[in-house]
C-alpha cells in the first residue's frame, strides 16, 4: 500500500457524511468485483458514540473501507496493461 494507512481514529473521517459513505462503497465494489470482493448489503452505518461513522459490513470503521481502497487503486495501478 503506498502511503500510510488510515488509523480508525483518525479525525478527518469525522466529517464523512452518509452520501460520501455510499460513494465510496460504489467505487469499492467496482473495484473490488474482479478481485472477488462482494459487499452487496454493505451501507453507512451508525454513528458510534465518540461521532466516527461506521460502515455497515462488519461494523467496520470507515478507515477500513478508505485503506481497502488505497488497496485495490494500487492493485490496479501495479497490473500490466492488457495489449
Amino acid at each position: 500500500m503506498t502511503g500510510t494507512p488510515v488509523p480508525p481514529c483518525d479525525p478527518n473521517t469525522r466529517d464523512c457524511t452518509e452520501s460520501q459513505i455510499t460513494a465510496l462503497l460504489g467505487e469499492l465494489r467496482r473495484r473490488g468485483l474482479p478481485f472477488g470482493l462482494l459487499w452487496g448489503s454493505a451501507s453507512a452505518g451508525e454513528r458510534t458514540l465518540d461521532g466516527y461513522t461506521l460502515v455497515n459490513f462488519g461494523n467496520a470503521p470507515v478507515s477500513t473501507l478508505l485503506n481497502l481502497l488505497h488497496l485495490l487503486r494500487d492493485l490496479e495501478r501495479d497490473e500490466p496493461e492488457c495489449q
